[in-house]
């Protein structure tokens, strides 16, 4: 159910994503993907490529081509909820519930995604969103980070961990994953212990929230994670390789 927090957002969309295309791609076709070195909570798989059925088989030693892995750049900003009105709910009961999944499908595999690069804060596309929720009286922005990547394959929730994506908020852990199979989802697993807990939720200080929630994603689009406590906005783009 959408709340105060997400309707409250629909008021930033009039701010410019800089350095976007105006081309609205559809979702790619499933490519190979590449396994994940360091760090990865699945043990990586990997497919042959296919060869057309009318090819004439290469000789034993010719070099098989290399695969091309599909590369996605993504952007999140974490954000906090100061003054939520929200009901008070049995916040512990948040650990043991299962994850929120939007737009499943059948699992297409075990590829791991691999971390490709960190991008600095001069190549970030959500700036004026952050700049907008530090100057809001309601919502405190708590971390802004973009990374490029392949995808996993849908259905192994593996990803990277906050640290690995270079945010380090006290009380605040957890991974987000990025996964193709029909469609394309990003997934956020995060738990967020607050010593000062927004106002009306009738939660004591240091209590964890959690935000367990799988969702399909469109490129171009900023995507709302939404919880009473806090918040993440997302951006997923395709990354053009030139040659």
């Amino acid at each position: 159910m959408m709340h105060r927090l997400a309707l409250t957002l629909c008021a930033f969309t009039a701010l410019a994503l800089a350095g976007t295309s105006p081309a609205r791609a559809a979702n790619p076709p499933p490519a190979p993907l590449q396994a994940h070195p360091a760090g990865a909570t699945r043990t990586p798989g990997t497919s042959p490529p296919a060869t057309p059925a009318t090819a004439t088989p290469a000789p034993t030693s010719a070099a098989a081509p290399a695969p091309v892995h599909r590369e996605y750049y993504v952007e999140i900003v974490v954000f906090r909820d100061l003054t939520t009105n929200g009901s008070p709910e049995d916040w512990q009961a948040e650990l043991h519930m299962a994850p929120d999944v939007s737009g499943s499908e059948s699992p297409t595999g075990t590829g791991v995604g691999h971390l490709v690069r960190i991008v600095p804060p001069s190549g970030y596309k959500l700036t004026g969103i952050w700049n907008a929720l530090r100057s809001s009286a309601d919502y405190r922005p708590v971390a802004h980070a973009a990374w490029i990547q392949t995808a996993s394959d849908w259905g192994t929730h593996a990803g990277f961990n906050l640290s690995e994506l270079g945010v380090h908020v006290p009380g605040l852990t957890g991974l987000v994953y990025f996964e193709r199979g029909t469609y394309l989802h990003l997934g956020l697993t995060l738990d967020y212990t607050m010593q000062h807990p927004p106002a009306g939720l009738d939660a004591p200080p240091g209590t964890t929230f959690v935000m367990n929630e799988t969702r399909r994603v469109r490129f171009y689009q900023r995507n709302y994670f939404d919880h009473p406590a806090f918040g993440v906005i997302a951006l997923v783009l395709p990354v053009h390789r030139h040659s």
